[in-house]
């Protein structure tokens, strides 16, 4: 009996011992890097509008200017303001959120089941990359706006600062691999990196390859060049 109580205390000593170096790793991407590839955590991208000052003003009104919700990387915030975006079928996706501040084009960024959903062909893209993309109307309070091109699905992409940019040995513009090290096992394929100094390191995928992988916000991934 005091042999199986011994063994059954260093057993709980071990998960435990596993737990805390779980724990610690989640605050820390430095002490996640090792020789199998550095760690970054994954945010949820869910579709959102990014609109120039003039289209806000066609949805909105006359001088009307976007109200911060909740401040993002890279000096984006997520704003209050929420719109509705309509496919050539006239399908409807509603309460889709803003983005600020104010681009110099008007951009819709979905999922491909929103895509779907909506009926539009929208292209697998890099942001500002709009050139031929998908027509959308988006219909706000105070008007309605068609876009002839704009909407885009998101490439999966990772954001980076300098500093974590340089431990990872990757640079703005490479492409690399991530494994997802869970029950699904994915591997994404043709990551962007982004690098610049006023973004947090994170990986940026949207709510399709999350879902698919069960991935969700904050959870690690391994770069795998």
């Amino acid at each position: 009996m005091d042999k199986t109580v011994e063994l059954v205390t260093k057993l709980v000593m071990e998960a435990l011992r596993t737990g805390d170096t779980s724990k610690s790793s989640s605050n820390n991407l430095s002490a996640n890097n090792s020789n199998e590839g550095f760690m970054v955590p994954v945010g949820v991208s869910a579709r959102h509008i990014h609109l120039t000052q003039e289209d806000i003003e066609t949805l909105y009104g006359k001088g009307y200017q976007l109200t911060k919700k909740k401040e993002l990387m890279g000096g984006q915030f997520a704003a209050n303001e929420t719109v509705t975006i309509v496919g050539l079928k006239l399908r409807a996706i509603e309460n889709v959120r803003i983005l600020g501040p104010a681009r110099k084009e008007s951009q819709v960024e979905v999922s491909m089941t929103d895509a779907v959903k909506l009926g539009i062909k929208a292209p697998v893209r890099d942001s500002g990359d709009i050139k031929g993309s998908a027509p959308i109307a988006i219909v706000g309070p105070k008007g309605v706006l068609y876009l002839k091109e704009g909407c885009i699905i998101a490439k999966r992409h990772i954001h980076m600062s300098p500093e974590d940019a340089q431990k990872a040995g990757v640079k703005d513009g490479d492409i690399v691999s991530v494994k997802v090290d869970n029950e699904r096992g994915t591997t994404f394929n043709e990551v962007k990196i982004r690098v610049h100094e006023t973004f947090t390191t994170e990986m940026h995928l949207d709510t399709d390859e999350a879902n698919a992988a069960k991935i969700q916000c904050g959870q690690l991934v391994r770069i795998i060049k």
